[in-house]
């Protein structure tokens, strides 16, 4: 196992401490990571809202549902995050309710900004985009391999947007938010459980 694969797991929080963690500084006025502004705090209390909602109304799909059941390995998610992130606030429930679907996958959750060489070894285009699901074999410590910051279809929008507009602006993360909010997790469950399927095979 890469030192800070294993870094990054000893450092981590399972899914609920995650939540209080975020909401413990959220009622100190202040957001997870190095940088702290008005900003930040806002969209983390915006995520905290979105979250609630979700690990309330998130579905995983029968056929999602059979296939997490049929994993014969065990994994661990290590999912980097942070509480003020727009798209970690959309997925991270997504990604919880698949690992407690299954019972062959533990999911565990590290801050970006503590744990800067893990994120260096996943970056997207040169920057440090999250969520990022790592995916590693629960027995032997093995990387297996990684999904994220989006789904696809979130990609596609953000990028047909930068090329109409030259920008992410407030408009583009509103229509990011309703692209989630009318996917309802689905491309999310689809592209993870392929890759794990690629795995398990």
């Amino acid at each position: 196992m890469k030192t800070s694969i294993a870094k990054g797991l000893f450092n981590s929080h399972p899914y609920l401490e995650y939540r209080k963690l975020v909401s413990d500084l959220l009622l100190q006025g202040k957001a997870t990571g190095n940088e702290q502004s008005e900003d930040l705090t806002h969209y983390s209390t915006l995520n905290e809202t979105r979250m609630n909602r979700l690990d309330k109304t998130v579905q995983i799909t029968e056929q999602i549902s059979q296939k997490l059941k049929s994993l014969k390995g065990d994994y661990i998610w290590l999912v980097i995050s942070e509480g003020w992130c727009g798209d970690a606030a959309q997925l991270l429930p997504v990604v919880n309710k698949m690992a407690l679907e299954s019972g062959k996958i533990e999911l565990k959750i590290v801050l970006r900004d503590e744990n800067d060489d893990l994120m260096k070894l996943f970056l997207t285009n040169n920057s440090k985009s999250i969520p990022i699901v790592i995916v590693v074999d629960k027995v032997t410590g093995e990387l297996l391999g990684h999904w994220g910051p989006r789904p696809k279809g979130a990609i596609e929008l953000i990028q047909n947007y930068k090329k109409e507009f030259g920008v992410v602006d407030e408009t583009a993360k509103t229509n990011l938010q309703l692209w989630y909010l009318h996917d309802k997790g689905v491309s999310t469950q689809e592209e993870i459980i392929n890759l794990m399927q690629e795995f398990d095979s």
